[in-house]
């Protein structure tokens, strides 16, 4: 899972990074790799997985994880290539989905690329230039189709769908608005639009805030605009989220529970992506290795085995499954959950939950 983060200059959006940087770099239980500068890798945090290792002392403990990339060169323009602007939409393009960070506090020594905080004036200076490659990418597929039209009645339909998404996108909003039915989200699928890719929007407070972000006016206006965009948003201050990161996890604890925070909100920001994309995690479990898989929620049992190894998903005969919760109930013993009938004997048609933990059975 890819998440680009963005932001105009002055919002937040590279202290965001560097303290997703450190946290992962200093922290054992988050471990953090950079492949290159501006790429990191986060564990997704979950106490399950914690849990387990607790109790099986495995050789290796393994939790999913998520790509963050630091994508840097918006300005007004970019669509064009303004500034690094062919650069920036092609890293976006590459993402799953984008994480927009964007200001919500006031500070006269931290000047704003625009002269003054509006939230919602930088959201949609984002979305207008992605709404521009969007129209440009729409026109030059219009065109291709409205050729191939000519020899074949089929691609009507696409040319439909098309210019209805055009028509959204001219009136200034996101192709995410629309209402597809399946067919034609498999259709919008192959344009690989910007403005199609789930976004999560971080407001950016000031520490003060954290105990009731609520009462910032400029949230709400940013919570107000995602609900019409389908968008998420959450908030964090993250000059605070940068101290954090410095931090040992005893010190950092304490100055949570000093805050009255229960996580920090970098760890919020990973769980809240890993959400936006509809993704879950089943377990496996054993002296070897406790790990979490991400897949895809609604997928099925044969396909989850296929995210261990191809070779268990041509082979699967079935899935042994227990819930983690009803795993702990029986005090964390597999043998106690067995012969209190909570292991399930499951199927190809068995659609995985999140926190399953499962042993698959298979022949090849």
């Amino acid at each position: 899972m890819k998440i680009g983060i963005v932001g105009l200059p002055n919002v937040g959006k590279s202290t965001l990074f560097n303290s997703i940087t450190k946290a992962g770099a200093e922290c054992a239980n988050y471990p953090f790799c950079t492949i290159e500068p501006n790429v990191g890798m986060v564990a997704v945090p979950d106490e399950r997985v914690e849990t387990l290792a607790q109790i099986y002392q495995p050789q290796k403990v393994t939790n999913a994880v998520v790509e963050f990339v630091d994508i840097a060169g918006l300005v007004k323009g970019a669509s064009k290539g303004e500034g690094l602007g062919n650069k920036f939409l092609a890293h976006i393009r590459e993402t799953d989905s984008i994480v927009q960070v964007v200001r919500c506090f006031e500070n006269s020594n931290i000047v704003h690329v625009d002269g003054n905080v509006d939230p919602l004036r930088d959201i949609e200076t984002i979305n207008f230039e992605l709404i521009l490659a969007d129209l440009e990418t729409i026109e030059k597929r219009l065109e291709k189709l409205k050729k191939m039209l000519k020899s074949d009645k089929k691609y009507q339909l696409e040319i439909d769908i098309f210019e209805k998404v055009k028509q959204t996108l001219e009136e200034g909003k996101c192709a995410r608005t629309m209402e597809f039915s399946e067919e034609e989200q498999e259709i919008i699928k192959e344009a690989f639009l910007l403005t199609m890719k789930p976004v999560l929007y971080v407001a950016n407070i000031d520490e003060s805030e954290m105990e009731h972000p609520e009462l910032n006016e400029n949230v709400q206006k940013v919570k107000e605009y995602a609900k019409n965009e389908k968008a998420e948003v959450i908030c964090l201050c993250v000059k605070m989220e940068e101290e954090l990161s410095t931090l040992e996890p005893v010190e950092k604890k304490e100055m949570l529970d000093a805050l009255g925070l229960e996580e920090t909100g970098l760890d919020k920001l990973i769980k809240a992506s890993y959400h936006l994309l509809g993704l879950i995690s089943f377990l496996t479990a054993g002296e070897p290795e406790v790990r979490a898989w991400t897949i895809k929620r609604g997928t099925k049992a044969p396909g989850a085995a296929g995210k261990i190894h191809s070779d268990i998903e041509r082979g699967f005969i079935k899935a042994e499954v227990v819930s983690f919760t009803d795993f702990m109930k029986s005090h964390g013993s597999m043998n106690e959950a067995k012969e209190a009938g909570l292991v399930r004997s499951e199927g190809k048609e068995y659609e995985m939950k999140d926190g399953d933990i499962v042993l698959f059975k298979f022949n090849v």
